[in-house]
């Protein structure tokens, strides 16, 4: 099985499906500190600029996921777990009108998983 680095809880994949029926396809960033601090934001596709530093960590609801690359080396030993949350964030992410922020939760990959990620070496 691919080890996914970003994956999403069932609530948070909910309201993406809510929020694509709405505005159609979507894009994540997972911002750097700007606005709502360190919080993935939400976007129509194509809404936000993508640079050529930017890391496609995968998809989630069938949107990519991005984070630059320099906070991707930060956090390359952890999976992003992407939910939601009650509260209006002080963002321009998607969710907000509906009272809800995306928040980030993360777990730091096992041994095995590293090495599949080509994060760790064999010895």
């Amino acid at each position: 099985m691919e080890v996914q680095k970003v994956t999403l809880t069932e609530k948070a994949a909910a309201i993406i499906r809510q929020l694509k029926s709405e505005h159609g396809d979507l894009m994540f960033h997972q911002s750097g500190g700007c606005c709502d601090g360190s919080a993935p934001m939400c976007y129509t596709l194509g809404e936000l600029r993508i640079g050529e530093n930017d890391v496609h960590l995968g998809n989630i609801e069938g949107c990519p996921f991005y984070m630059s690359g320099f906070q991707y080396e930060y956090w390359k030993h952890t999976q992003l777990i992407i939910d939601i949350s009650e509260g209006r964030g002080a963002s321009f992410s998607l969710e907000i009108p509906l009272g809800l922020r995306f928040v980030t939760k993360s777990r730091v990959f096992s041994d095995a998983e590293l090495l599949e990620l080509g994060l760790l070496k064999a010895v």
